[in-house]
């Protein structure tokens, strides 16, 4: 891990952080053990204000690419808010077990995780930040 610990930007984590308290009552079992591993890997997080945060460090709104270790499988998505998933457009909850998952990683870490079909181990090959994102709402 290039950091040591997974590095949140401060306003995201507070954004984070009350999401994840909300979603956690009343949720499946299985979402359930992704919002508390998640809320586990946040409580040792590096909280950084936006000036600090490394371009390759992983946040809401990242383009990430990520590869499952043994495998070809790969796959390019943005990292959003559970409103903004949708599968046809590559955006991926960080409420869902992928997104859960790579939240506050960098370029380069090797994430071992426990998805639905089991422990898979994946490399993050890219991240690209879409810092001045406009959103239509």
């Amino acid at each position: 891990m290039k950091y040591k610990k997974i590095i949140i930007e401060k306003n995201e984590y507070l954004k984070i952080e009350k999401l994840l308290n909300l979603n956690n009552e009343g949720n499946r079992s299985t979402v359930k053990s992704y919002i508390s591993k998640l809320q586990e890997e946040l409580k040792n997080a590096i909280i950084l204000p936006q000036s600090e945060m490394p371009e390759d460090v992983i946040k809401l709104n990242s383009i990430v690419t990520v590869k499952a270790k043994d495998t070809f499988w790969e796959k390019t998505f943005e990292l959003v808010l559970p409103s903004d998933n949708n599968n046809k457009e590559n955006k991926v909850s960080l409420l869902l077990p992928m997104g859960a998952a790579i939240l506050g990683y960098a370029k380069g870490d090797v994430i071992l995780w426990d998805f639905p079909k089991g422990l898979q181990e994946l490399k993050v090959l890219n991240v690209v930040q879409q810092s001045n994102k406009v959103k239509n709402n």
